[in-house]
């Protein structure tokens, strides 16, 4: 044979050897496993190797990798890179995980173009700025953080490690662009147990439901997978100045339905009104003339309400807080102070309880202000070394000449 023929025979036979480029697929052999957990691989056909590092093994961790791969195994691999400086032959950065990454993007695509409502799970990994980096089935995706609740969302944190149920919103396999939407999944989801709660539930009804979130003016109430409002009033029959103070996330809780707007898809709640109604208690606690504790409330110019019990609260009107003369309550009296109060009047039908600090009070030497004047023209005016022409004054013309 010729030199000229057995150059040709070697140059088709290097021509019949498949060319490794990067992006291609290859099958491959488990050739060794070396000290850093990386699986060494034969591509077939080819005659060089490649690097499967640890973490492109799985999309999903690998605790034990020489459990799971053996010598002689086949692999179907992705070729990432090449490895040292030889561009021309060396070794390959392999990669599985990216292999399974591909498959699943050709998936979730077809999805989405059979079906843009599709519905898919996902992993929150962790969260960023904008919302939350998400995995499905190992693909990174990711939720707008206006797209995880149907209502605004101040902390993110509290949902890493949670799984979702999310529609596809955006999907470019290309661009490893995966966006996601939870909160038209959860809308969906309310829309469809809102209108089976508004079916069953009657106003009037008392049910038990589960705190779902909190806010300045109430607690929405999970009601099995709608929410109704308790407004802060309809927390207790006692004053609530802040809803975190009496209610918490996740607390179990017995409602009334006071309202159901079917149009606009709203339940209003109480939570006090499964409670006793704390008037109904006042006549078998209270009689007129007891004397009872309470803590002042609210000051208001004509006096002061004191609340006796909770839910209870009874008026200390101005001119029942001290027998001297009082410009304003405020002036006495402070909001949160204990005082002790006598009952006057009952009247729990319209809600009216009449109360007094001056009855506790020893009463000032006289019967009221006018006798008090009295006694003090009358030290003033004092007769008894006075001429005897003004001996015969009355009390009447001394007190109304210290009058005017």
């Amino acid at each position: 044979m010729s030199e000229e023929n057995t150059n040709k025979d070697l140059l088709e036979a290097l021509d019949s050897v498949p060319q490794v480029k990067v992006g291609s697929v290859v099958n491959g052999e488990v050739l060794a496993i070396d000290n850093d957990q990386q699986v060494v691989v034969g591509i077939e056909n080819a005659g060089v190797e490649g690097v499967i590092p640890r973490k492109e093994l799985s999309s999903q961790p690998v605790e034990d990798v020489r459990s799971q791969f053996k010598v002689g195994d086949k692999v179907k691999v992705v070729v990432i890179s090449r490895i040292g400086d030889d561009k021309e032959g060396g070794s390959f950065l392999l990669s599985i995980r990216r292999l399974e990454a591909l498959k699943v993007w050709d998936d979730l695509k077809a999805k989405f173009d059979a079906d843009n409502d599709v519905v898919v799970s996902a992993k929150v990994t962790r969260n960023v700025k904008g919302g939350l980096v998400v995995s499905v089935d190992g693909v990174r995706g990711f939720i707008p953080a206006s797209m995880i609740a149907n209502h605004f969302v101040s902390n993110l944190k509290q949902y890493n490690g949670q799984d979702f149920d999310c529609k596809i919103v955006e999907i470019v396999p290309e661009e490893n662009r995966l966006i996601l939407s939870h909160s038209e999944v959860v809308e969906k989801q309310q829309a469809a147990a809102r209108e089976k709660v508004m079916i069953e539930l009657n106003e009037g009804d008392v049910v038990e439901g589960k705190v779902a979130r909190l806010t300045n003016f109430g607690a929405f109430v999970d009601l099995g997978g709608v929410d109704g409002l308790v407004h802060i009033s309809e927390i207790s029959y006692d004053r609530v100045n802040k809803v975190s103070d009496v209610l918490s996330v996740g607390q179990e809780v017995k409602v009334k339905v006071l309202k159901l707007d079917e149009e606009r898809g709203r339940i209003s709640l109480s939570i006090k009104q499964t409670e006793p109604q704390p008037w109904d208690q006042v006549e078998d606690k209270f009689n007129e003339g007891d004397v009872v504790e309470g803590t002042v409330k609210r000051l208001v110019d004509f006096g002061a309400f004191v609340e006796v019990m909770p839910g209870v609260e009874g008026l200390v009107h101005i001119s029942q807080i001290s027998h001297k003369h009082v410009d304003t309550p405020a002036d006495v009296l402070k909001v949160g102070q204990s005082v002790q109060t006598k009952i006057l009047n009952i009247q729990p039908e319209e809600h009216r309880l009449a109360l007094s600090m001056k009855a506790l009070e020893p009463e000032p030497e006289g019967n009221d202000s006018k006798k008090d004047a009295t006694k003090k023209v009358v030290s003033d005016k004092s007769t008894d070394n006075a001429p005897e022409e003004e001996k015969g004054f009355t009390l009447g013309d001394i007190v109304g000449k210290k009058l005017d």
